[in-house]
């Protein structure tokens, strides 16, 4: 079976799409390669096509801090994104970008073999639990799909825009909270 590291290789070389022409940066993932729990975002933005990391901005502060508030680390998950270069302007991976590249989070999966998948965001909700997600309607539920938990929650840039959502967000990770508590083995909270 394909190593993480390996996987990360041929992804760093890939250009299957356009977006591959304006990266600066292969966005592939980063967190603990055995994560009972893994994040999944739609894709990079400019700071992280820059460091080549998910979620460093603003929004990856954010994310640190409500993690922080259920007593978990960053050094105790993987993140990783539906599309792995950025988008021109962020703007939402186009269908076409997010069909070649669903593949190197597809393998992501199977190699870290989370339990709890966290889509963050409705781009992500709608690629990985359902295609008709409703993210104000249906965030903070459970999904049980193929032996993996999923949720969705509001991307971290979404709260950024619209702090009147963080209750919400805050609810779905106490949520998390919960549910990492009764699934996970090795996955201890602070």
């Amino acid at each position: 079976m394909q190593t993480l590291d390996e996987l990360k290789r041929e992804c760093l070389d890939c250009t299957e799409c356009a977006l591959c022409e304006g990266r600066t940066n292969v966005v592939f993932g980063d967190g603990d390669p055995n994560a009972e729990v893994m994040f999944i975002g739609e894709g990079p933005g400019a700071d992280e096509d820059r460091q080549g990391k998910p979620f460093v901005g603003r929004s990856g502060m954010l994310l640190n801090d409500m993690l922080a508030m259920i007593g978990l680390s960053r050094e105790k998950i993987y993140i990783a994104n539906i599309v792995k270069c950025r988008p021109p302007n962020n703007r939402d991976p186009l269908g076409v970008e997010q069909d070649v590249c669903i593949k190197w989070l597809r393998a992501q999966t199977k190699i870290i073999k989370p339990k709890i998948i966290v889509c963050l965001g409705r781009i992500a909700a709608m690629r990985i639990i359902k295609p008709d997600f409703k993210i104000t309607q249906e965030h903070g539920q459970w999904f049980d799909r193929g032996g993996f938990l999923f949720t969705a929650t509001f991307h971290p840039a979404a709260l950024l825009r619209d702090p009147h959502k963080k209750p919400d967000a805050f609810e779905d990770f106490e949520s998390l909270r919960r549910k990492i508590e009764e699934v996970c083995e090795h996955t201890v909270l602070e």
